[in-house]
C-alpha cells in the first residue's frame, strides 16, 4: 500500500455509501464478471439486453439490491468495442481500474465525500461512461479525485465547476443502457490521485503494460466503500 494508499485507509475507518441504497449487510452482493468466470461463456453480453438479463437474474438468485466488484479484474466485456480494444494483447484495454456498482437506473449517486464538482461530460463513445462527474477532494493536505460514471444525461444539466458538494448529497442518478455506454445500469466508481489533464474523464480500464502506473494512481475503491 502506497502513502496515498495509507492516507486514504488511514483518514476513513467507517464505510462509504455512494449509492442511495443503504448497505444493510445482507443486500449487497460481489459478481465476478472477469474473463475467468465460466458462467459468462454463454451470455452474450455484446447485448446490454442479455448482459442485463444476467445482472437482474444474478441479484435476485442472491436476494440482493447490489452487485458490487471488479477491482484490477481482467474482463472480456470490453472487446465488443474498439474504443478499448486492440490486437496486442499487451496493450489491449481489459483491466477494470474502479468498483462496479450493479443496481437499478434511476438509484440515487451519492458524494463519497465533501468536496467540489471538479469536471463533468458525457464521454459518448461506444462502451465509455456515457454521462460522467469527477469530484475534487482533500485528505491529509493531499489533493486526490473520485469519478462517477454511467449516470444519466440529467445528472450533468446544470452543473458548475467548482460549485461544493457535502458528503451524502445526491449528485446524480444511474443511466439507462441507452445513454451510459450500453452497458446495464450501474455505477463506476474510481479514486484517482493524479488526473494527468483530464477534464470530465480519465481511464478506467487498463492494459498490461500500463498496470503498474495505475494501480498506484488508481487504489482500490474499496479503502473507502469497505463493501468487504
Amino acid at each position: 500500500m502506497n502513502l496515498f494508499s495509507e492516507a486514504l485507509d488511514t483518514a476513513f475507518i467507517k464505510p462509504i455509501s455512494v449509492l442511495g441504497i443503504p448497505n444493510t449487510g445482507k443486500n449487497y452482493i460481489s459478481i465476478d464478471l472477469s474473463e475467468t468466470n465460466e458462467k459468462l461463456i454463454d451470455v452474450d453480453v455484446s447485448s446490454s439486453e442479455k448482459f442485463s438479463q444476467y445482472i437482474e437474474t444474478y441479484l435476485r438468485d442472491h436476494n440482493s439490491d447490489v452487485a458490487y466488484g471488479g477491482y484490477l479484474e481482467s474482463r472480456n466485456i470490453y472487446k465488443r468495442s474498439t474504443h478499448f480494444n486492440q490486437q496486442n494483447s499487451d496493450t489491449e484495454r481489459n483491466i477494470h481500474l474502479g468498483v462496479d456498482l450493479w443496481c437499478p437506473k434511476g438509484t440515487k449517486v451519492l458524494a463519497a465525500l465533501d468536496g467540489e464538482i471538479h469536471s463533468f461530460r458525457n464521454n459518448t463513445n461506444y462502451g465509455d461512461y456515457g454521462p460522467t462527474i469527477i469530484l475534487k477532494h482533500v485528505v491529509q493536505k493531499m489533493d486526490f479525485y473520485a469519478l462517477y460514471g454511467h449516470l444519466s444525461l440529467e445528472s450533468i444539466e446544470g452543473l458548475k465547476e467548482g460549485d461544493k458538494i457535502k458528503q451524502g448529497e445526491c449528485i446524480g442518478y444511474l443511466g439507462a443502457s441507452q445513454v451510459n455506454g450500453d452497458y446495464p445500469p450501474h455505477l463506476h466508481f474510481q479514486i484517482i490521485k493524479d488526473l494527468q489533464g483530464f477534464i470530465g474523464d480519465y481511464p478506467g480500464v487498463c492494459s498490461k503494460a500500463d498496470l503498474e502506473f495505475y494501480k498506484t494512481n488508481c487504489p482500490d475503491p474499496n479503502i473507502l466503500l469497505k463493501l468487504f
